[in-house]
């Protein structure tokens, strides 16, 4: 029977579980977007992907309806994610009319990043 550790013995750096190197670590937060501004990226390369125009969501008065919504996040679950980190942020909400879109702010950063013809109403 092998001898019982102390406390003091439990606590010693080479008996405490080390982390894995970096690349060899998995993480829940490993498939979720770091920043808006990638969130952002993601939204307007997916919304290319499946035959909408960045317009679509910087018009407040245009918007994804809630089928082309679900529509998306079943295409590329990436989209979800995205969506909801744009709504914590208050860089996408949605219209009047029940349709998502981006706010000021999401239209702002998108023509920082995209330029005018990507949100022409920032």
């Amino acid at each position: 029977m092998p001898p019982e550790l102390t406390p003091s013995e439990l606590t010693r750096p080479e008996l405490t579980e080390r982390p894995a190197p970096l690349p060899y670590r998995l993480s829940t937060a490993a498939n979720v977007p770091r920043s808006l501004r990638q969130c952002l990226s993601i939204a307007a390369e997916l919304l290319y992907d499946h035959g909408h125009v960045l317009e679509t969501i910087t018009l407040p008065q245009r918007g994804l309806a809630h089928r082309e919504l679900v529509a998306l996040s079943t295409a590329a679950p990436t989209w979800a994610t995205c969506q909801q980190v744009l709504e914590a942020s208050e860089a996408a909400t949605f219209n009047d009319y029940g349709r998502f879109v981006l706010t000021s702010l999401g239209r702002e950063l998108m023509f920082d990043m995209f330029g005018q013809g990507a949100a022409d109403c920032a």
